[in-house]
C-alpha cells in the first residue's frame, strides 16, 4: 500500500521532480552533449569500423588479419611505427622535464610558453614542408654547413627516417611540454624548499621529490604523446619514404582502403593499430605503479 501511494505521488510530480527523485539534476543533464559528441565521433565509429572489419570481401570473418599477419611487408609497419613513435615520444619527454623545469622560475613564463607552444598553430603539413626546404639538400642547414666547410657532401636528412622523427619532435614537444609543465607547476615549492634546508643537492631533489610526484604525470603524458606520434601520416608521407623505412601502418590502412579500395582490410588495419597503442598504453600505466600511487601534484595552495 504504501509503495503504491508513493508511486502516486512520484506520478503526479513534475518532470523536473521525478528527475531528481532518480538521481538526474540539472548538472547531470549537462554531461549528455558531451556524451552524443563521444558517441558520434568515437564509440560509433569505432564499433562500425570493428564490424566492418570481420565482414571481408572473401573468407571467415578474420581473413583481413590473417591476410595482414601473413604478409611480412604489412605486419612490418607495425614495427616501423613503433620505431619512430617511441623515440620520439621518450625524446619529446627528455626535453620536455628540464625545459619545463627551467620555465617555472621564469618570470614571463605566459611569453615562453607561447613560443614554444607556437608548432601546433603550424600543423603537421606545413611543418613538413618547411622541413622539406630547411633540411633538404639545397635547404639552409645543408648550404651552412658547405659554407662553413664542416661537411663535403650535402647530408640526408629528408625523405628518410630523420625526416619523419624531426617533423614529429617539433610538433609534438609542444604539447608534451605543456601536459609536464602543468604537473611541475602542481608541486608545492615548500616540499622543495624544505629538502634544500635539510641538505639535498638539485638533483637529489630532483630523484627523491620530484620523480616519484611526476611519474603518474609523466605516464600519462607518454601514453597521449606516444598516441600522437604513432597515428604519423602526413610526415611519414612528405619526409620519409613511404614505400620503404618510414612505411608506417596508416599508410597501409590508407593504402588498402583509399587505393585498393579494400574498405574491411583498411579496417581491420586500424583495429589492428588501435590494439598496438592500446598494449603500449596499458604496459606504461601499468609500469607507473612501480613508483608511486599518490597525486602527482603536491599541497601547494
Amino acid at each position: 500500500m504504501t509503495s503504491l501511494s508513493h508511486a502516486g505521488v512520484v506520478g503526479r510530480l513534475s518532470l523536473r521532480r521525478r528527475l531528481a527523485v532518480a538521481g538526474i539534476d540539472g548538472t547531470t543533464l549537462l554531461l549528455l552533449p558531451g556524451l552524443i559528441v563521444i558517441f558520434a565521433l568515437f564509440v560509433y565509429p569505432f564499433l562500425f569500423g570493428l564490424y566492418d572489419s570481420l565482414v571481408p570481401k572473401e573468407g571467415a570473418w578474420y581473413a583481413n588479419y590473417q591476410k595482414f599477419f601473413s604478409d611480412p611487408f604489412e605486419y612490418n609497419t607495425i614495427w616501423a611505427t613503433l620505431w619512430l613513435a617511441v623515440p620520439v615520444t621518450i625524446v619529446n619527454l627528455l626535453l620536455a622535464i628540464p625545459v619545463a623545469f627551467r620555465v617555472r622560475l621564469m618570470r614571463r613564463q605566459r611569453l615562453l610558453t607561447t613560443i614554444l607552444v607556437l608548432p601546433v598553430t603550424l600543423g603537421t603539413v606545413l611543418v613538413a614542408e618547411g622541413l622539406l626546404n630547411f633540411l633538404g639538400p639545397q635547404g639552409w642547414f645543408n648550404r651552412v654547413l658547405l659554407t662553413a666547410h664542416m661537411i663535403h657532401a650535402p647530408l640526408r636528412l629528408t625523405n628518410n627516417y630523420w625526416g619523419v622523427f624531426a617533423s614529429l619532435v617539433i610538433t609534438g614537444f609542444p604539447f608534451s611540454f605543456l601536459l609536464t609543465l602543468s604537473y611541475v607547476t602542481g608541486i608545492d615549492p615548500a616540499i622543495e624548499q624544505s629538502a634544500a634546508t635539510l641538505g639535498a643537492k638539485a638533483w637529489q631533489r630532483f630523484v627523491r621529490i620530484f620523480l616519484p610526484l611526476l611519474v603518474p604525470g609523466l605516464a600519462v603524458t607518454f601514453c597521449l604523446s606516444f598516441v600522437q606520434a604513432f597515428s604519423v601520416f602526413p610526415s611519414a608521407v612528405l619526409l620519409g619514404a613511404p614505400a620503404g623505412p618510414t612505411r608506417v601502418i596508416s599508410i597501409a590502412a590508407y593504402h588498402a582502403a583509399f587505393e585498393q579500395y579494400d574498405h574491411s582490410m583498411g579496417a581491420a588495419i586500424a583495429m589492428i593499430m588501435a590494439a598496438v597503442q592500446l598494449v603500449v598504453v596499458a604496459v606504461v600505466l601499468g609500469l607507473r605503479q612501480l613508483f608511486y600511487r599518490g597525486s602527482a601534484s603536491g599541497t601547494k595552495g
